[in-house]
């Protein structure tokens, strides 16, 4: 099966969020899935493609941040053609992208899966106040158009407020 991960960080920018993808690509690979990353090239010396562990790294270059968010125009162009070439499509959320994946994923009639590591909360301050507004729109759209929510444990899905939503 060829699996489409997309996150916005991967190796080698590190956090939970981060190692936990990566562990999970690595051991889809050991079991025979094809698997590609569709990340950001969050620094520019990093290769723009590259194979890691047996994961297929495809990097998007970054226009410019707002806070650890990054804004990457060609995202888009380059997702249709991925999804389209993908049989399963994993978004790892929160991000601002996501709900333009998972709407892709519906019209090709992909099989989306969303993981929900966390809930967004920036400092105070306007810049901050857009950015949470944004990302809250964006995973709720993301949500709208993907099979499957999935997160760490029961405890966190009955007590974040994006997850509480989507229970059944």
């Amino acid at each position: 099966m060829k699996i489409l991960i997309e996150l916005t960080y991967y190796r080698p920018h590190t956090s939970g969020l981060t190692i936990y993808a990566e562990r999970l690509a690595k051991a889809l690979v050991r079991r025979g899935h094809e698997v590609t990353v569709l990340t950001s090239q969050f620094e520019k010396k990093l290769p723009r493609e590259e194979w890691m562990d047996g994961v297929h790294v495809v990097r998007i270059p970054v226009l410019f941040r707002v806070s650890k968010g990054v804004v990457m125009p060609s995202l888009g162009w380059v997702a249709w053609r991925m999804v389209r070439e993908h049989d399963v499509i994993h978004l790892h959320l929160p991000q601002i992208d996501a709900a333009g994946i998972a709407m892709r994923g519906r019209l090709f009639k992909k099989p989306t899966v969303i993981t929900y590591h966390c809930d967004l909360r920036m400092p105070l301050g306007i810049l901050s106040w857009l950015a949470n507004q944004g990302v809250h729109i964006m995973n709720n759209l993301a949500a709208l158009f993907t099979n499957r929510i999935v997160t760490y444990t029961q405890d966190y899905a009955d007590h974040s407020p994006y997850l509480r939503r989507f229970q059944k």
